[in-house]
C-alpha cells in the first residue's frame, strides 16, 4: 500500500507540509489496519521541484527528478495534496504541476482516492476546498474524500483541527482499502438466455 503526499509550501518549515504529515499520519496506519504495519508514505515537496516544472512546460517532457514524481503519484494507492492559498485559490506551483501531470500522464488520477486539504491566514479561504481543489480533482477524474481539511493561522492548537484530520484521513484510508481489496465483479447472466422480447409480448395478448 502506498500513501503519496504532495506539498506545495514554500517556506522551512511549513504549516503546509506540516498538515500533510498529519494527515498521512492518521492515514497510512488506517489504510492497513488490522496489519501492523502502515502503508509506505512518500512526500514529494513542488518547491524543489520548481524548476523542472516550468522547463516541463517549454520542452514537453518532464526532467529526472518531476518524472519520477509523476511516476509516484500515478503509482499510489492514495493521495494527500495541501496547497498554501493564493488570491483565494490554490498557489499557481500546485497547479503547474498537476498540469503537467496530466499532459504527460492524462490517466494519472483516474479512480485514484485523493484527499485535499489546504492553508491560509484566515479562515475566509476556507471555500478554496469546495470551489477550486473539489473541481479541480473531479475533472481530472479522481475519486475525492468528502471531508477537506483547512487550516487557518488560528487553528493550530485550537480544538476541531485534529477531529477535521481524523475524519478526513479516515475515509482516505477506507477508499484505500477498499480499492486495494476489490474484486472483479460477477459476470451477468448471458444473453443468450433472454427471452425475446416478441415472445414476451405474445405472453400479453388476450386469449379466446
Amino acid at each position: 500500500m502506498r500513501l503519496v503526499v504532495v506539498s506545495a509550501g514554500l517556506s522551512v518549515p511549513s504549516s503546509t507540509r506540516l498538515l500533510g504529515d498529519r494527515l498521512a499520519a492518521v492515514a497510512a496506519p488506517a489504510a492497513t489496519a488490522p496489519e501492523p504495519a502502515p502503508a509506505d508514505t512518500r512526500v514529494i515537496e513542488l518547491r524543489d521541484l520548481a524548476v523542472e516544472i516550468a522547463h516541463t512546460f517549454t520542452s514537453g517532457f518532464p526532467g529526472r527528478a518531476l518524472a519520477d514524481a509523476f511516476d509516484a503519484v500515478a503509482e499510489a494507492d492514495g493521495l494527500i495534496v495541501v496547497t498554501p492559498v493564493f488570491s483565494a485559490s490554490y498557489s499557481g506551483l500546485f497547479k503547474s504541476f498537476f498540469d503537467a501531470l496530466s499532459v504527460t500522464d492524462p490517466d494519472a488520477l483516474a479512480g485514484k482516492p485523493v484527499l485535499i486539504a489546504a492553508t491560509g491566514g484566515t479562515a475566509r479561504h476556507s471555500l478554496v476546498l469546495d470551489h477550486a481543489l473539489r473541481p479541480l480533482f473531479a475533472y481530472l477524474r479522481a475519486v475525492v474524500v468528502p471531508t477537506g481539511v483547512y487550516a487557518a493561522s488560528e487553528d493550530w492548537g485550537a480544538e476541531g483541527l485534529d477531529g477535521r484530520i481524523d475524519r478526513a484521513a479516515g475515509e482516505l484510508a477506507a477508499l484505500m482499502a477498499g480499492l486495494s481489496t476489490a474484486r472483479p465483479l460477477p459476470q451477468r447472466d448471458s444473453f443468450d438466455e433472454v427471452t425475446p422480447f416478441e415472445e414476451r409480448l405474445a405472453a400479453l395478448r388476450p386469449t379466446g
